[in-house]
């Protein structure tokens, strides 16, 4: 009978080690590659550790989610109304103003106007930036579910929340850091997780996260910074208030080509706040 038993279980460890064999082949990051550059793994001998291991690392992201909610809805329906009063009439994009609840993002004091058709101060000489203007720039960065996105001027945090409607790579940068910490904050209790976010000077941008797709800058600059034209990635487009502080600015359309060669055209007439920048 022991006989038979010990028989049973040299059986038992071949079968096992040639499942988990197999197991680990498949497992191979060439060949469920997750979209990255293709991992480089040295062979080891199996073991049941490694083939876990294996396993995890290779497993699929889930698909972003931006979060939803009910409170007020009826009037960012009202809102996106006035908003194709302006003859915009892209879908996305009325979909995610109609997404974002704004009053989230703006001072207690001013709730009763967070669905107005007008800019709100937000502390530090700052402002949350009137929809329609929010809307119109978010359509002329015509983003992607894989687009990477840089936001120059975080404030309260609502552009930001806009731009997970479109893709969950978002970058966001403010200088204020009263401003950053209370944005970085508010943005992970609503649920938008995924926005990436840092207190520093986006005159400079941020070179580990480039090149980008798109990139936003929600505060007027005397002249369009270098290092961001630089970040821009072939074939991307910036959106970039420039002008005088506390003055109409012209909204400019910054396309670079593919070949690096930049264009610039004048949208609109606006009035930002200033970017403030440690530049001189």
């Amino acid at each position: 009978m022991a006989v038979v038993f010990l028989a049973a279980v040299a059986l038992a460890a071949i079968l096992s080690a040639y499942w988990l064999s197999g197991h680990e082949a498949l497992a191979d990051p060439k060949a469920h590659s997750t979209g990255g550059p293709a991992l480089r793994a040295k062979r080891t001998p199996t073991t049941t550790a490694t083939a876990p291991a294996t396993q995890a690392a290779t497993a699929p992201t889930k698909p972003w989610r931006p979060p939803r909610f009910t409170e007020r809805r009826h009037q960012r329906r009202r809102m996106v109304r006035v908003i194709e009063g302006y003859a915009l009439t892209d879908q996305s994009v009325l979909k995610a103003m109609t997404a974002v609840p704004r009053h989230r993002f703006v001072p207690r004091k001013h709730l009763s106007r967070a669905y107005g058709d007008s800019p709100l101060p937000i502390g530090y000489g700052q402002t949350i930036s009137q929809p329609y203007i929010v809307a119109e720039m978010t359509r002329q960065l015509k983003l992607k579910s894989d687009s990477r996105v840089l936001e120059v001027g975080t404030g309260s945090g609502y552009q930001a929340a806009v731009l997970t409607e479109f893709t969950p790579h978002v970058y966001t940068i403010e200088i204020i850091e009263a401003l950053a910490t209370a944005a970085k904050k508010r943005l992970n209790r609503l649920g938008y997780t995924v926005v990436k976010t840092r207190c520093g000077d986006g005159h400079y941008g941020w070179p580990e996260a480039a090149p980008f797709d798109a990139i936003i800058v929600t505060a007027a600059a005397g002249h369009i910074p270098a290092p961001l034209i630089k970040q821009l990635k072939p074939g991307g487009r910036m959106i970039i208030p420039v002008g005088a502080p506390f003055a109409v600015q012209s909204l400019m359309l910054v396309q670079k080509d593919l070949t690096g060669v930049v264009r610039t055209r004048s949208l609109m007439a606006v009035r930002f706040v200033p970017l403030v920048s440690k530049s001189p």
